[in-house]
């Protein structure tokens, strides 16, 4: 008795013994059910984006005597997505991402777009009021520099 199916038999190949073939069949089968086929595709998701939506990144902020400085880490994200905001003693970072996907298929006749926005964005609170017309800002190699002068405020005698 052999434990060759008919069409293992035009294929060429050696066939697999049928334990391994059921093992190799529950394999296949347990990928491609919508649950872990699912989970893979939001890993595939998570690694096409820069960052994922609705986390922080790494902000850091460095008092030195004349100024502070806040590093952001941004990696894999253009000049064109960060936007800087202040208001009063508030720095808020915002990366703004915004992709229209289209696919097409001509075997189907299906055509999808796909428009993707993700935001995310960090608010660092400095102890005074900036002066916004000081602010120097720089990025380069994923990683964006704020430089905030501190403004030394004028000292008061008191009086007897």
């Amino acid at each position: 008795m052999s434990s060759m199916l008919p069409e293992d038999k035009n294929n060429g190949k050696k066939p697999l013994p049928e334990p391994f073939r059921e093992l190799f069949k529950s394999m296949n089968d347990f990928f491609t059910e919508k649950p872990v086929r699912g989970f893979l595709q939001s890993i595939d998701d998570f690694f096409k984006t820069p960052f994922p939506v609705g986390s922080g990144f790494h902000v850091e902020t460095v008092e030195t005597g004349n100024e502070y400085l806040i590093k952001a880490e941004l990696p894999g994200v253009k000049k064109e997505q960060i936007h800087l905001n202040i208001t009063g003693n508030y720095v808020t970072i915002l990366v703004e991402n915004k992709e229209l996907e289209t696919e097409e298929d001509d075997i189907n006749k299906t055509y999808r777009q796909k428009f993707i926005q993700q935001q995310s964005s960090r608010t660092i609170t400095l102890p005074h009021a900036i002066n916004e017309k000081m602010v120097k800002a720089s990025y380069r190699d994923g990683l964006l520099q704020i430089r905030i002068p501190q403004e030394k405020g004028r000292a008061i005698d008191i009086e007897d």
